[in-house]
């Protein structure tokens, strides 16, 4: 059953009003067919998509996933915090501004993520008012991992609604669009010479929808312009009052992408955003391909495929949105940008590294810098598993980096010192004589170096399908460990630093459970924790403990990275799919340090408060 999509007040606005204790209004209350709707979702339980709901788990495991033993807080900045206190007054007036749009792009990746997810919530809330615990508790879980759907710590599929499975297409493709049925419409309008209509189903920046028995794509600023100029009118709001003009001028930017569905209005934004380095404050809307399990079927079609591409059209996955809000750590950052300094002579010893452009230019245009975190609305925000440490945007499929522009590195302070925990589980396989090499820092110098090797490789890799951001997540960490030895001798590291890098990187692949194939960051811990095995970069000991060959990590990275390059390089879809399917391998090891891992930690789900956000988005 098909029902007009009705537009309806942000929820963030509606929490804003409770906590002045101000009545929320919804201003569609008027329209005729929004009363209808309402009432008949009172009745029966209905949400505006004509789905009915039941909450999806029982009371007691909502009691479990709640606990606070199995539910990972991490607690953002708050208004005391000397980072906020220590602003220029013009900065925290921006900043109310930047957490207010960053909210909104969560609101549109709700959406984006799955048609039921703001549904399901009013109904949640509807379920609190009655008195429903349960609903209280699933609420919680909700706001932790941002939708209805998510995989907790241990792979394992959540649904919050009763009887409601996610959709490979997530909100960006038709609930009820089977893969069968996406290639037979792609290949009927090629054939009809529908040709823009079909670029447009297919680029990263397209809400589909059904167009009779064609599939069309609208552009999501388009689909949801309401939204986008709402945040907008926040980021030239923060302008007028941020102390940094070069900021002022990429929020200047980013407003006027928001505002138009032009990707050269973004690259635009991407191109200035990628060149700030010393400003005050962060703010990004991050955009990213890795959900969308639908694109990425094309990649085995052949006969499809081989049709788009007469046609000049190459598939790629949809973005999902994100906002992060923060304050720039200067001393975090010096480290950050010491170690930029390598970049370009990284880029020399890359692999086959005369046979392609690279991602970074000869004028090493990247910026870094690390973060206190305000916001992470959206996407990023998702606590999916985990949470996203540190991010290397744009990615290589935005027209900013086709156009020549740079990309910028940014760290998630809190979430890092969130990890220490899962630090303490780890050490709990090693060797007890090698714990020694586990320091505070360790962690964090590991993922500057896979972050920084994103921006090394090939530059134009178009036809891996989902194999894309597995083999481009595994080219990170194994470069980062490929190049320790050579960043020590250059100063970067000390010996001991070194050596700690080297075993964590070892330690980190062991997950606490087998992920499924479209988990990318996951899939690529499990192929390396098998290849650095099956090349004695590791051996158990009789005691049931790892022990790491340090002398054996840095040669077996680089026949890895060797392998993953020459993929890169030649683009070629079938020797990606074996070399995952390769390495992709469970062991017996990998499930006797898993036990040991789930018996240390209970962690199941994760949620993050944000104090300052919070203070800010209602002050």
């Amino acid at each position: 059953m098909k029902i007009q999509k009705i537009t309806f007040k942000p929820y963030y606005t509606q929490y804003n009003n409770t906590r002045n204790n101000q009545p929320s209004i919804d201003r569609n209350t008027s329209l005729p067919i929004t009363n209808g709707l309402e009432k008949l979702a009172a009745l029966n339980k209905t949400s505006f998509t004509g789905q009915k709901y039941e909450l999806g788990l029982s009371e007691d495991e909502l009691q479990k996933r709640t606990s606070e033993d199995c539910l990972k807080t991490t607690t953002l900045l708050s208004p005391n915090s000397p980072e906020y206190q220590g602003l220029k007054d013009g900065d925290k007036k921006a900043l109310k501004h930047l957490v207010r749009a960053a909210n909104i792009i969560g609101e549109i990746e709700l959406q984006l993520d799955d048609e039921n997810n703001i549904p399901f919530r009013k109904y949640l809330e509807k379920e609190i008012a009655k008195g429903n615990q349960n609903a209280v508790l699933t609420k919680k879980l909700f706001d932790g991992q941002k939708g209805i759907f998510s995989p907790d710590h241990l792979f394992k599929n959540l649904s919050l609604a009763k009887n409601l499975k996610q959709s490979p297409g997530r909100g960006v493709y038709p609930r009820d669009l089977t893969v069968e049925e996406f290639h037979k419409i792609l290949k009927t309008m090629i054939e009809e010479g529908k040709d823009e209509e079909v670029r447009k189903i297919l680029t990263q920046r397209s809400v589909v929808e059904r167009d009779g028995k064609y599939l069309k794509g609208i552009d999501y600023v388009d689909k949801f312009q309401k939204e986008f100029k709402e945040a907008a009118d926040e980021l030239e709001k923060a302008a007028k009052t941020s102390t940094d003009e070069n900021f002022n001028e990429y929020l200047r930017l980013q407003a006027a992408a928001l505002r138009k569905a032009d990707p050269m209005l973004d690259a635009a934004a991407d191109i200035k955003w990628a060149t700030l380095q010393d400003t005050p404050l962060e703010f990004t809307i991050t955009r990213e391909n890795y959900d969308d399990n639908m694109s990425v079927t094309i990649f085995k079609n052949k006969e499809l495929l081989t049709l788009l591409k007469e046609h000049g059209i190459i598939p790629v996955s949809k973005d999902f949105l994100g906002g992060r809000v923060g304050i720039v750590n200067p001393e975090g950052t010096e480290f950050l940008k010491k170690s930029k300094e390598f970049l370009p002579k990284l880029a020399k010893y890359m692999p086959y590294s005369d046979e392609y452009l690279q991602v970074i230019d000869n004028n090493n245009n990247q910026t870094m810098v690390d973060v206190d975190l305000v916001q992470l609305s959206g996407q990023i925000g998702e606590y999916r598993g985990k949470i996203t440490i540190a991010e290397n945007l744009p990615n290589i499929d935005k027209p900013a980096i086709k156009l020549g522009g740079g990309r910028r590195n940014a760290y998630h302070r809190q979430i890092r010192q969130s990890k220490g925990k899962f630090m303490t589980d780890y050490s709990i396989l090693l060797d007890n004589s090698q714990l020694k090499h586990l320091k505070s820092d360790t962690g964090h110098y590991f993922t500057v170096g896979h972050e920084n090797a994103h921006s090394l490789g090939p530059k134009n890799v178009d036809n891996l399908g989902e194999y894309k951001n597995i083999i481009e997540e595994n080219k990170a960490d194994v470069a980062a460990i490929a190049f320790t030895d050579l960043l020590t001798e250059l100063g970067l590291y000390t010996e001991e630093e070194r050596n700690g890098i080297l075993t964590y990187f070892i330690l980190q692949n062991f997950l606490y459970a087998k992920p499924d194939t479209t988990i990318a960051h996951r899939v690529r811990q499990v192929m390396q924790c098998k290849y650095f095995g099956d090349n004695g970069a590791y051996d158990i000991t009789k005691d049931g403990k790892i022990h790491v060959n340090i002398e054996k990590v840095v040669p077996t990275a680089k026949k890895m990275l060797d392998q993953i390059i020459r993929i890169q390089k030649d683009d070629d879809y079938k020797a990606a799919e074996a070399y995952v399917k390769d390495n992709f391998v469970w062991t017996d090891d990998m499930e006797f340090m898993a036990g040991k891992l789930r018996a240390a930690s209970k962690t199941l789900n994760g949620t993050l408060e944000t104090p300052l956000a919070d203070y800010l988005a209602r002050s």
